[in-house]
């Protein structure tokens, strides 16, 4: 049994209400590639409602925003999901959707296998990461830490402005 899985967040927000023509398409496609995602290899877990996606779930106290999280085998597994197939279509087509961002809206970390993270250690994460940038307490794809590097990492801060998703 593995001692670490991966747990990502990310954020993304809306360019108008989910029930609008502009989004269709990625309300359309949100069962299939999560059904995709819950079938990929490495695959763990994901948040979700009892309507089976996290779009009503909120996450920093705004409504315009829209969190995934979810928990992978490993960096590979995830980035074997997120570059094919229908989420790598959707992935393209994701400036139609939401508004460009210019802090981390995606963070990484590892946790002990068997933990399922909540949106507030996941806002904490992205805290931390837009903060302090990539360490082992909250990281990219492109700068990624082994499991175990964050045992001795700070906590995320408290309080901290850039908290907001804006």
């Amino acid at each position: 049994m593995t001692a670490h899985e991966l747990a990502q967040v990310n954020i993304a927000r809306l360019k108008a209400p989910l029930d609008t023509p502009l989004l269709k398409d990625f309300v359309d496609n949100l069962d299939p590639v999560n059904a995709d995602a819950d079938a990929a290899a490495g695959f763990v877990w994901r948040l979700q409602s009892d309507d089976g996606d996290a779009t009503a779930i909120p996450v920093f106290d705004d409504p315009w925003l829209i969190v995934n999280l979810s928990v992978w085998r490993d960096t590979d597994a995830l980035t074997a999901f997120m570059y094919q197939g229908r989420h790598r279509e959707m992935l393209s087509r994701r400036r139609e959707w939401f508004e460009r961002v210019e802090k981390a809206m995606t963070a990484l970390w590892w946790v002990a296998a068997g933990h399922r993270p909540d949106v507030a250690e996941a806002e904490a994460r992205l805290v931390h990461l837009r903060t302090h940038g990539p360490t082992p307490y909250a990281f990219t794809l492109r700068t990624s830490f082994p499991p175990g590097a964050d045992e001795l990492a700070p906590a995320a801060p408290v309080g901290d402005k850039s908290r907001t998703g804006d």
